[in-house]
């Protein structure tokens, strides 16, 4: 028979294995994304040229993201796989948002992240965006975006809330 003693080294070393074998939290191999916050950068100007959008990113194999040297197909600068972090600029015009290419993109590279993979990894992101399109008169814009692992797994798209820029 085992002694008092005996027992609970037992129960203490069982809990020890049971929370030793407990899952990382893992996620889908798609990355997910979520709104996290908008905010404007004051420059001094009196305008507001500038913002940083920060958005929340969950990855179930860790593959966000891409290195400097990443620049052979799918990821050379002639592809649409260039860039993994997508954005798209909209302008409230007559009341109904309208997607407007501007002359430069605000789409971005998302550097690596993870070095482990698979891993299951999540963070926040954040870039700073031009805001303020100034061949035109409408005030109120918002954003859409998404992004693009490795695998070349789209995530869900996510729009801002409204954002007035101040124009003068």
């Amino acid at each position: 028979m085992m002694s008092k003693r005996g027992s609970i080294g037992f129960l203490f070393v069982a809990l020890v294995l049971l929370s030793a074998c407990q899952r990382e939290e893992k996620f889908p191999v798609e990355p997910a994304i979520s709104f996290v916050s908008f905010e404007k950068i004051d420059d001094g100007s009196a305008v507001d040229n500038k913002g940083k959008l920060t958005i929340h990113f969950q990855d179930g194999d860790g593959d966000v993201g891409l290195n400097e040297t990443d620049t052979m197909p799918p990821f050379n600068r002639d592809s649409i796989y260039h860039y993994n972090f997508f954005i798209n600029y909209y302008e409230k015009q007559n009341g109904d948002y309208v997607l407007v290419e501007l002359p430069l993109t605000n789409n971005a590279r998302i550097p690596r992240l993870s070095n482990s993979v698979p891993e299951s990894i999540e963070g926040d992101v954040s870039i700073e965006l031009y805001i303020n399109n100034f061949l035109s008169s409408y005030d109120t814009i918002r954003f859409s975006c998404y992004i693009v692992d490795r695998a070349l797994h789209h995530s869900n798209t996510i729009t801002t809330p409204d954002i007035v820029v101040k124009k003068h």
